[in-house]
């Protein structure tokens, strides 16, 4: 199982944080919470709906990118991102980089 951190760096202000924000999602929403805890997140900031389970993910500032990619999240580009998101809602979860590269 693998967390992986995309590259859209968007900037927008959530609450009090202005700051460049990637995706942080992972093989399961059980990793993905561990992770995210492991990191300091709140529970509340996770991104997720039963419509879309595919899409389930927390947003992470610029300031915490270098911590989760020391905690071992995988950097991935915003496209494989896509990629890995629309497998899941086909039921196929090739890694990222792989086919249809």
């Amino acid at each position: 199982m693998t967390v992986y951190l995309d590259d859209w760096r968007q900037r927008a202000q959530l609450g009090p944080v202005d700051d460049r924000w990637s995706h942080l999602v992972a093989d399961t929403d059980e990793e993905l919470h561990a992770f995210a805890e492991r990191l300091g997140m709140r529970r509340e900031w996770f991104q997720g709906r039963t419509s879309r389970p595919h899409h389930a993910h927390y947003d992470v500032p610029e300031r915490a990118r270098a911590e989760a990619l020391d905690h071992g999240a995988v950097e991935v580009t915003w496209r494989e991102l896509g990629r890995m998101l629309r497998n899941r809602r086909a039921g196929t979860s090739p890694a990222p980089g792989g086919e249809g590269r």
